[in-house]
């Protein structure tokens, strides 16, 4: 299954909403969103409610569609239950949710301090466990790093929605087999996606495996280089700092000096569709399920079109 990736930091919500509806007259299969209060640089300039706009998306086509979010601090877990759970209600089968333990930049809005990691990953596992019991049916109060009293989701769907762990390290993804529903990673080389997907399923990891893919294309080498560049330059930077720095500024900023080249690491930058292809098969042939494709530019439509007409037929 090939999905589109809508990127709330970097796109209005009218016209995310837009390219959902293009992409599944284009053919894609399914859709993801981000769910973030901030943008990852000034040139990306958007940040829209990611649950109000799931509710229009879900409404305006027929695609699944999956959210990463991060329970614990700027959402409580049973406001994320209610969430989860009227959007799953409302669209049976249709709506799966990503938890993880999230990052300063969108998190130190409510002005508690960043924890350390193993503190974050501790705060999202109680969040899980909570999220877990209101969704089926139970009343919750619960005393640890998260406080819960007496909480109960009234609307609620018939079946449990997937709950899916989101993980970029081997560590993350054997700890995400604990309790997830399956994976999901970022594009990364195929030795280390091939390590992660091991560590999840040795560690008893169950359900589908999730791929988000970082690509730029345009009708010219150069402009996709460029466009790359210029929307993703401040996201080429590995756990901790991606984590830790908290405003766009300072993402501005540790990036100001890094070269095109850099960015091509971290995205599939080709106008040759066929590379394209070739990328998402090598990822399928790993055991992807549902691969999710991020064009970093602003602008949708053409790369909707044209890998709705050449890619997409080549990977079916």
């Amino acid at each position: 299954m090939y999905g589109l990736h809508a990127s709330h930091e970097q796109t209005h919500p009218t016209e995310l909403l837009a390219a959902v509806i293009r992409a599944e007259q284009a053919g894609f299969d399914a859709a993801m969103c981000s769910d973030h209060f901030s943008p990852w640089s000034e040139r990306q300039g958007q940040s829209a409610f990611a649950w109000s706009w799931l509710g229009a998306a879900l409404q305006a086509t027929s695609l699944p569609f999956g959210v990463v979010n991060a329970p614990g601090q700027r959402y409580h877990p049973a406001i994320i239950a209610q969430a989860i759970g009227t959007l799953a209600a409302m669209y049976p089968g249709r709506f799966w949710a990503a938890l993880g333990t999230g990052e300063a930049s969108n998190e130190h809005i409510t002005g508690d301090g960043w924890p350390r990691k193993e503190q974050r990953s501790a705060r999202l596992r109680e969040s899980i466990d909570v999220i877990r019991a209101l969704l089926a049916g139970e009343e919750v109060s619960h005393d640890g790093l998260v406080r819960v009293d007496r909480a109960r989701v009234w609307t609620r769907p018939q079946q449990m929605p997937v709950l899916v762990g989101a993980a970029v390290s081997t560590e993350t993804a054997r700890w995400c087999a604990e309790w997830a529903d399956g994976l999901i990673t970022v594009n990364a080389p195929v030795e280390q996606l091939q390590k992660m997907v091991d560590a999840y399923r040795d560690a008893g990891g169950r359900g589908k495996l999730h791929l988000q893919v970082h690509l730029s294309w345009a009708p010219e080498e150069d402009a996709a280089l460029a466009i790359a560049h210029d929307q993703w330059r401040s996201n080429v930077f590995g756990p901790p700092v991606c984590w830790d720095l908290e405003l766009t500024k300072h993402f501005d900023e540790v990036s100001k000096h890094v070269l095109p080249e850099k960015v091509a690491e971290a995205v599939h930058v080709s106008a040759d569709l066929g590379k394209h292809a070739a990328w998402l098969k090598a990822y399928a042939e790993l055991g992807f399920d549902e691969i999710y494709l991020h064009h970093v530019g602003k602008e949708q439509e053409e790369f909707i079109d044209a890998f709705g007409a050449y890619v997409l037929p080549e990977l079916s």
